[in-house]
């Protein structure tokens, strides 16, 4: 039983059951499900789950936000549902979705299962190039020529990987997506027909930019000349078409002969067809978008860094960050580097100085408790926790983070950051910013973009951030936060609540009630009263007396709505030991008396007579502060209602 397995639980509970999943992936901090029905899953509840930052649903993904401990929240989740199996069988039972969300889905699904390792292994080819460099060591020694192999593996059999992933994704028996990627990255078809020292037989598209050599042919047809290691997108697109021939091949085939027939059949079909026709046309269209892409970038390097810069923590809010991934990837193994997407390398270090900024001006406890940890992740590139923690509940500083990623984002287009492998996360990809040659020039120009975001996020939210601004977290698990904003001009609107009942005033999230105690039914404070009288709290309405005379409703002169709970479960009793002075629609003066109790009788009864307090339309204000703990009297102020 793994250390999450109560979350793992809860998570499975509130998103329908097990019976609602059609799969589940998992990214750097994010559990993304596709559910069968997604209007079942108790967002509010999970939210409030402890180690849940919060819910979003986009890319027809139900994505809930861990933090960095996800993978252990998937591997419990996982084995609670059977993930293999249920992803396997779940295949064709999916709803159809809209093409963007299945695109998006598609590449996250593809790419999830080997970010972590990818990372890992550029973030070893980074540092190896960073000691050669560096003169630590020789370039030509043993010992960097086997940590270069360790990182450079999986660059150079891209595809077998993205073969056996996109065959789970696809539907196709794992170990044959595997099978095509290896055969995609078989020397003998196209890198040693290239090296042979052989003239072409003839090019095809010669004098664009499609221009392709052509040295061998199948059977009389044309294979153009393409290496396929290190590639993304044609093994993708030939695992996608095997599954299509393995599927119609099983159709046919007697099962006395499926074992081997099927899969035999399923590969002499659908790599011929890779190497003719899917390998070239994905090339040809990988061009196509790369000169278009540069083609923009190339109208204006600083625009186009800008926009990048601001709009990834955009994208990233919605999971959408995923669509570029490929194109990032591709630049990398077919040009050496990418210099079109690296200007979201800003925003990292953007996140990073909003929040430096946050934990020194601000004086709440619980903002100083997130605040460091959140800066720490931003800074080793995970930015989601405090993008949905801290900086989105206060809406300003998510704003100044965009900015400042533009800024940093437009300093790296004008400079033309670029990165040569691909790997390592924030800090952790500087290596791979190190010049093929050694040269450091490049890697310079990462760092001074670093200290430009930071520097701009930091300043701006220094600026901005108001040092009277307090935030008032509802639990640790909610990534909302109220924020209260003075303004220097004048004061802030606000309607004191005093307490109806004389007796000794409890935090409402100490209570037996977990309805009451979790804030959902509004924020207040709870009463153990010493005698049975409720008197008004302010003047205003009776919105609400319930037949059973346990609770009241009130609406003040300003619109804060009031409910008043005596005693918990206590609509049971059917109004035994209530009195009410008032009915539905009266209008009462503060400190009017409006119920009263036999605290005795109640108690008897087997019931708690802790009173709820609580105002149930906190949302419409800034804030609902506690001004009374322990004894009080009526009369006393109780509440304070900012406006």
């Amino acid at each position: 039983m793994g250390k999450y397995n109560k979350l793992a639980r809860e998570i499975i509970e509130n998103i329908g059951g097990k019976e609602n999943i059609n799969s589940l992936a998992h990214c750097v901090t994010r559990l993304r499900f596709k559910l069968k029905d997604e209007n079942i899953a108790n967002d509010d509840i999970l939210k409030k789950l402890d180690g849940v930052v919060t819910v979003m649903k986009s890319g027809g993904q139900y994505q809930v936000v861990i933090g960095n401990h996800v993978p252990q929240v998937y591997d419990d989740i996982s084995a609670l549902i059977d993930i293999e199996q249920l992803n396997a069988s779940q295949q064709d039972t999916q709803k159809p979705e809209k093409l963007l969300n299945k695109a998006i889905d598609i590449i996250s699904g593809i790419f999830q299962p080997i970010l972590g390792i990818m990372a890992a292994c550029g973030m070893l080819k980074g540092l190896d190039a960073l000691f050669v460099a560096t003169g630590l060591y020789s370039g030509s020694s043993g010992g960097s020529m086997v940590i270069n192999a360790i990182g450079d593996a999986l660059f150079f059999f891209l595809p077998l990987f993205l073969g056996y992933t996109s065959a789970k994704k696809f539907g196709l028996k794992p170990m044959l997506g595997l099978v095509v990627g290896a055969i995609m990255c078989y020397p003998g078809i196209q890198a040693s027909a290239v090296s042979s020292g052989n003239d072409a037989i003839y090019t095809l598209f010669q004098g664009s930019m499609f221009a392709a050599p052509v040295y061998i042919d199948f059977f009389g047809i044309p294979i153009i000349s393409i290496d396929y290691t290190g590639t993304v997108i044609p093994v993708i697109l030939a695992v996608f078409f095997a599954a299509k021939c393995e599927k119609v091949v099983n159709k046919f085939v007697p099962d006395l002969l499926k074992f081997f027939f099927v899969p035999m059949l399923t590969l002499l079909i659908a790599l011929p067809v890779a190497f003719i026709v899917i390998g070239p046309l994905a090339t040809f269209g990988s061009t196509a978008i790369s000169e278009f892409v540069f083609s923009v970038r190339n109208f204006s390097p600083v625009f186009a860094g800008i926009i990048v810069g601001f709009t990834w923590q955009i994208l990233v809010i919605f999971g959408m960050h995923w669509g570029f991934i490929p194109v990032y990837i591709n630049n990398i193994m077919t040009m050496g580097f990418d210099n079109v997407m690296m200007p979201f390398f800003a925003c990292t270090f953007a996140t990073a100085g909003v929040i430096l900024a946050i934990l020194i001006k601000t004086k709440d406890k619980k903002m100083k408790e997130m605040s460091l940890p959140n800066f720490l992740s931003s800074i080793f590139g995970v930015t989601e926790p405090a993008i949905y923690g801290i900086l989105l509940p206060l809406k300003k500083p998510f704003i100044i983070s965009c900015i400042a990623g533009g800024i940093g984002g437009g300093f790296y287009g004008f400079f033309n950051l670029r990165k040569f492998m691909v790997g390592g996360m924030g800090i952790f990809e500087l290596p791979a910013m190190i010049e093929p040659d050694g040269a450091l020039g490049n890697l310079i120009v990462a760092v001074a973009g670093i200290f430009i975001s930071m520097l701009a996020a930091f300043i701006m939210t220094m600026v901005a951030y108001n040092k009277k601004e307090a935030a008032v977290y509802e639990g640790a698990n909610e990534a909302a936060v109220a924020v209260i904003e003075e303004e220097k001009t004048r004061s802030l609107a606000k309607e004191m609540i005093e307490c109806p009942i004389k007796g000794e005033v409890l935090s409402l999230e100490d209570i037996e009630d977990a309805a009451f105690a979790s804030g959902v039914l509004g924020k207040g404070v709870a009463i153990k009263p010493s005698e049975g009288v409720v008197v008004a709290p302010v003047n205003g309405e009776v919105t609400a007396l319930f037949p059973s005379l346990h609770a009241i409703g009130i609406k003040s002169e300003n619109g804060v709505e009031i409910l008043i709970h005596v005693g918990l479960n206590t609509v049971q009793l059917e109004g035994k030991g209530f009195i009410a002075h008032v009915k539905q629609g009266d209008m009462v003066k503060q400190g009017q008396q409006l119920l009263d109790f036999d605290i005795k009788e109640i108690q008897q009864a087997g019931y708690s007579i802790v009173t709820p307090v609580v105002i149930t339309n906190s949302a419409d204000y800034l804030e609902v502060a506690e001004n009374k703990k322990g004894h009080a009297d009526r009369g006393t102020k109780l509440l304070t209602v900012i406006f």
